[in-house]
């Protein structure tokens, strides 16, 4: 008869795997900059850790209302919800405004399968008005 506990099964991450790619936020960096502008790679490196951050903090918290009402998916309103929480309130406008056209389009986009309806088009558009 064995004594042995049953292991536990735990992934093992490295510490870049829990990151946003470094070249999709250097991507993200270099359009707020002018078009000469250079970034140092400690610069890009410092914005990816602390995005990557943001991203786990804003997450978790969605994550603890979604435990809290017994549900397993974490959805848009989660995600402001817990943004107007942690005192990120500012942004929570623009992404309600954001998250209902992206909602409206792939409506559309479910409505038409199979059809070119240009969503894609109307989100490009609306994310360069906002966001650059």
């Amino acid at each position: 008869m064995s004594t042995e506990q049953p292991e536990e099964h735990v992934e093992e991450f490295k510490e870049q795997d829990r990151y946003l790619p470094i070249a999709n936020v250097a991507r993200i960096m270099k359009r707020a900059l002018p078009e000469n502008a250079k970034i140092a790679k400690d610069a890009k490196e410092c914005v990816q850790e602390c995005v990557s951050e943001f991203i786990s903090f804003i997450t978790s918290e969605s994550s603890d209302r979604c435990q809290n009402e017994k549900r397993k998916t974490i959805n848009g309103e989660d995600i402001l919800w817990a943004m107007q929480s942690l005192g990120f309130e500012n942004y929570c406008e623009t992404l309600k405004v954001y998250l209902h056209k992206y909602r409206e389009a792939t409506k559309n986009e479910r409505s038409s399968a199979g059809k070119d309806n240009g969503m894609d088009e109307t989100l490009a558009l609306y994310q360069q008005q906002y966001y650059q």
